[in-house]
Formats: C-alpha cells, structure tokens, sequence
C-alpha cells in the first residue's frame, strides 16, 4: 500500500550542500563546500572544564528540562551583547533561544506562512534559508543585490505592485553566499520600507563578529521603530556548532508566537548546553576568543584571495568579504560551475555551485568558496586546481 505524504515534502529536496558534504568526509579531500568552522579553534579544555563545574554546582537543573524561551542568564547576556554591538535595544523577554539560528528561520516559516506567500530575498541567497521556508509552501521573488546589498529601489517597486508578500529575508552582514555587507544607508532604508508596508523582516546575523578590517554597522533591527524586524544570531560560528545554540530577537508580541511554535516543536533546546555556554561567557573572555579565530580566518581570507587572483582568468570576477566564511566568483557565461565541480571532485577538490543559491535557478556559472575550515596550503593547493579546470574547460569550449 503506498502511503500519502503530505504535500510539503514534494517542496522538500536534498540539500546539495550536504550531499557534496557527504564526499568531504574523506581526509585526503580539499574541502571549499561547507561553512565549517575551523575546529582546531573549538575550546575544547575550557568546555571541558566548564560542563563539569556546571555538572558539579547544578546537575539537577541542567539535566532537567527548563522553558521555552530558554535559560534567563544566556538571553540576558545575548540581549545585552546586541544592544553594545548592533545598537539594539533589548531585553531577555526579546530573546528565544533556537537549535541554531536555522531553527529560527523554520519557526519563522511556522509563523508567518501560508501556501503561495511570497518571501522577497537577496540574489543570491542562503540556500537552507530557501529549503526552510519553502518547505511551507511559499514562493520567491529575488531583489536584484549589488556591492552594496539589496536594491531598495527595485525592493519598492516590488512592495508597492505585489500582493501576499509576507516576508523579506536578508543577511546584511557578510552574506552567505557572496560574503558581501550593505551600506548603512540600505539598512535605514530596509526598516523604513518595512514600517511603510508592515511587512516582517528577517535579518539573519550568524557572521557579524567575525570582522576582519572596515568599521562594523549597526543592525538593520536597531533602525526598527514598528517592531517589524527579527534578528537571528547563533553561537556555532563563534563558539562551536555542535551545541546547536542560536536566538531569535524580536518584538515581545511576535515572540511568544515563536515560543508556541517551538514548544509544538521540540519543547525547548538542550538545558546542559545552554547552561555551559552561559558559564563559559562568565568565565572567560569571548572577545579574546573571538579574536583568535578572526586572526585565524583573515589569513586565510587573504590567501585564498590572493591565490583566485594567480590562478583564475582574468574574465571572472569575485568578491574580497571584510570578514565571515566565504567569497563569490562569478565564471564567464556559458562555464558552468557544476561540470567544473565534477573535474575537480576527481583531483578531490569541493566546492558549492552557485546555482542553488537562486530559488529561480538559471544562474550555474557561479560558485561560493568557504575558506575557514582548511589550513592555509591546502587552500593553496586547492584554489590552483580549482583555477587549473576553470582554465582547461574555458580552452575547451573555444
């Protein structure tokens, strides 16, 4: 007997970030795919340390479950860290703790989508952003995004002659996949077109901390005067992703909307994990940690920049982010990145396509590379290969 399925998972596919993943697993392979962190960086004596003496001074409580908002210290310091370096103005009531901030952007979908709504996002965008809210029946209209973010211009347009919008999803900062930061002035302008037509943003923040030059900007939600705008943030990139801890900070109103959902969901995120970060953050210096992966990162952004300006043709263009996890390149018309991805996985180089960061597709000579997970010459060695088949398949094709 065949079973009947709900109509969602006919929206639902693999993510090719996670199927290239799975051939990444092999030492021997050069990894550009995922935007792992480096985990020579994880701290793993003070956590150590630390998931003891929480075990130690409150064992009962930390292996107990607690509420849905989550543990009251992490949100008071989670608040107050946005408020010093987004210019925020909140308090822990403003803050839900998430598995991740990927668990914020599905309790989103939850509370703000109907089937044949229209999310407007960045092009390109983040390609588990798409998965996550098109697994609840919305569709996409991409604004046109430069150097200097979003079009606001033709994001009015938008707003002003379409119906059923019901979110804009946007990472101001850093963006994943093209590395890019938007000027102050589209962030003003992204709040005031939001207070003008009530419609809800989502600004995503997973990279704002990892800044390596340039001055850093205050949050598009700082400019909020309606309570339209939402904010995720995480911990995985500036701490370690396996605790799965992120937030969500918005209008009170509009998260305990969140907090129904989530208790619908998995009731709370985990007590002992949250309770270690929080005493981790008492402990220690983050800023101090922080800093070393920046340090970290930085030269690796800058080798692998500099390596696409030796080994690439000229033709391509890329991106040289401030900070964060990845750069863009664009190939020639016609190269298309996934038969350039097929070359490479033979010499055991990955990277991502770019095609799948575009909810519309049609966009395949594009790829994102992420530089924080491998060690500076295996970047070397991996960027020249990559290089090396650009070049052969551009000869090729003449």
């Amino acid at each position: 007997m065949e079973l009947h399925f709900a109509q969602r998972m006919s929206y639902i596919k693999a993510s090719e970030i996670r199927e290239i993943l799975k051939v990444t697993q092999q030492e021997d392979v050069i990894s550009f795919a995922g935007g792992l962190p480096a985990p020579e960086l994880f701290p793993v004596e003070e956590i150590n340390e630390i998931s003891q003496l929480v075990l130690k001074e409150a064992g009962t409580k930390a292996l107990q479950y607690t509420t849905a908002e989550g543990y009251a210290p992490l949100r008071e310091w989670i608040a107050a860290r946005m408020n010093l370096r987004l210019g925020t103005r909140l308090d822990k009531d403003n803050i839900l703790i998430t598995h991740g901030s990927q668990q914020g952007l599905d309790l989103s979908g939850k509370v703000f989508l109907d089937e044949e709504d229209l999310v407007l996002c960045e092009s390109p965008t983040y390609l588990a952003a798409i998965s996550a809210f098109k697994s609840y029946g919305c569709n996409f209209i991409e604004i046109p995004t430069d150097e200097d973010g979003m079009d606001m211009d033709a994001l009015e347009k938008v707003l002003s002659t379409t119906p059923r919008i019901k979110l804009i999803y946007v990472i101001p900062t850093f963006q994943n996949p093209t590395g890019r930061t938007w000027s102050l002035e589209r962030r003003k302008r992204l709040a005031e077109l939001s207070a003008a037509y009530n419609i809800a943003v989502i600004e995503d923040n997973p990279y704002g901390e990892l800044r390596f030059e340039g001055e850093s900007l205050p949050s598009i939600k700082s400019f909020d005067k309606t309570g339209n705008i939402l904010c995720t943030g995480s911990f995985s990139k500036i701490f370690c992703p396996g605790f799965r801890i992120g937030w969500i900070a918005g209008d009170k109103e509009i998260i305990r909307k969140y907090v129904l959902v989530k208790q619908g969901t998995d009731l709370q995120c985990n007590t002992l994990a949250q309770m270690t970060i929080a005493r981790y953050l008492e402990k220690y210096d983050i800023d101090r940690h922080i800093a070393g992966i920046v340090e970290v990162y930085k030269k690796r952004r800058d080798v692998t920049v500099q390596c696409i300006r030796e080994s690439f043709p000229d033709t391509i263009k890329f991106t040289n982010p401030e900070g964060g996890l990845f750069t863009w390149i664009e190939l020639p018309e016609g190269v298309p990145a996934r038969l350039v991805l097929d070359k490479c996985l033979e010499k055991k180089v990955a990277f991502v396509p770019g095609g799948s960061f575009y909810p519309g597709g049609n966009k395949e000579n594009t790829l994102r590379i992420n530089y924080s997970n491998m060690p500076e010459e295996r970047i070397e060695q991996g960027i020249r290969i990559i290089g090396e088949v650009v070049k052969q398949y551009i000869r090729e094709a003449e």
